[in-house]
């Protein structure tokens, strides 16, 4: 397929890595102007080629998970754990090979879930956690989790704004609605792409009693 900004690279179709688990058939990357996700979103992960056949190391590898429905624009770059081997707290925080074991840090794993909009250009540093929904202000640098549907942005990226009241933000988590088939989160578009919650949750029910 030729590259256009049009075109997108769904993830369960490229992506390799055993540490990188993605949920579903519907997230995508924008990747019209960079390489593809894994070789150019995803910074210093364990488990590609390389790292498997050079180094082994005592400790459990961090893993990156992605909900489904995520969208991650064009020139993100989700750093890993791999590559927190630079100490501040030390005289020096250079990388030495003496010392790799000892100086590495674990950030545990990156945890991305579903429905969230990723802006071009942001930076997602390890360990993070960007709830439901969330939005992803372009070029942000996020140091910090993310709430369930709320709006951040900046760098470091701070909360703008929540999407919606706190009320409405836990009826459409209990709803848990990408839990649901691909085909029943189809079958929601209708209710899905307005805000009335209350005709939402009778959708939801309503296909939820006939599973």
């Amino acid at each position: 397929m030729e590259k256009h900004w049009s075109n997108v690279e769904y993830l369960h179709q490229t992506v390799n890595n055993p540490n990188i688990i993605i949920k579903g058939t519907k997230s995508y990357y924008s990747n019209a102007y960079t390489s593809d996700f894994e070789d150019y979103v995803v910074r210093y992960l364990y488990g590609d080629k390389y790292s498997l056949e050079h180094f082994s190391a005592p400790f459990e590898y961090d893993k990156l998970y992605i909900g489904n429905y995520v969208c991650i624009g064009a020139e993100s770059i989700i750093l890993m754990g791999g590559n927190n081997t630079h100490r501040p707290d030390w005289f020096s925080d250079y990388p030495f090979m003496e010392k790799l074991i000892d100086s590495y840090q674990q950030r545990g794993d990156t945890i991305i879930k579903d429905g969230v909009w990723i802006g071009m250009r942001s930076i997602i540093l390890p360990g993070i956690t960007i709830g439901e929904g969330a939005v992803i202000a372009s070029g942000s640098i996020v140091t910090k989790d993310v709430p369930a549907y709320t709006v951040i942005g900046g760098n470091p990226a701070r909360p703008i704004r929540q999407r919606f009241d706190n009320k409405t933000i836990d009826r459409l988590l209990n709803l848990k609605i990408y839990d649901l088939s691909e085909e029943n989160i189809t079958k929601l578009i209708p209710f899905l792409c307005h805000n009335d919650i209350d005709a939402l949750e009778r959708a939801v029910k309503q296909i939820t009693n006939q599973l």
